[in-house]
């Protein structure tokens, strides 16, 4: 289904951007302001990965989450400008690794352009081959099973093949809010 955004249907809510008044076009958005205020939205952090060549590549990404558990699906988002990506959609299939709250480190070097973006990290390789780094919070390894374009970004689905055990869950997850890493705290009272 796709919701059309033709505000001149009967019954659509005000453009509070535009001051509230329908049909009216709405004011520009400042893409650092936007950003800025998506940053209130606190998120864990994945690194997406796979295997090119018999080494691994991956990338950092904050935007994952589920789609549906019949069949089990998630999704990522990626820029369109990512050198990284390609690489892996090549093969058709890729892992993810939600860091643990002490993996902010692996969070920053995955982040890096040019760099050795392995480098130091343990890692051992899913049914797949894909890699599955250690001591994440979780992991799953999935198929690609679709991709849609929206804007300067790619949202990939992927099907889930094979996860982390029930064992392996043991840690609380590294959270970003902000622009800053964050970690949880047990609420109080």
């Amino acid at each position: 289904m796709t919701i059309a955004p033709d505000r001149a249907l009967s019954g659509a809510a005000p453009d509070i951007a535009s001051g509230g008044a329908p049909g009216l076009a709405p004011a520009a958005i400042d893409p650092r302001v936007f950003r800025d205020t998506l940053g209130h939205y606190a998120s864990g952090i994945t690194i997406i990965g796979g295997i090119e060549d018999g080494a691994p590549v991956g990338f950092t990404c904050q935007s994952f989450y589920s789609v549906s558990t019949e069949p089990p699906l998630v999704s990522f988002s990626v820029m369109t400008t990512s050198t990284t990506y390609p690489r892996i959609r090549s093969t058709g299939r890729f892992s993810v690794n939600v860091l643990s709250h002490h993996q902010h480190t692996v969070s920053n070097q995955f982040a890096r352009s040019g760099t050795d973006k392995w480098a130091g990290i343990d890692w051992s390789p899913a049914a797949s081959g894909n890699p599955v780094i250690a001591d994440t919070l979780m992991w799953l390894d999935c198929d690609i099973w679709a991709e849609h374009e929206a804007g300067d970004h790619l949202i990939v689905i992927g099907r889930v093949n094979e996860m982390s055990p029930a064992s392996w869950h043991r840690h609380d997850p590294l959270l970003y809010f902000k622009g800053k890493y964050r970690h949880l705290r047990e609420v109080e009272g």
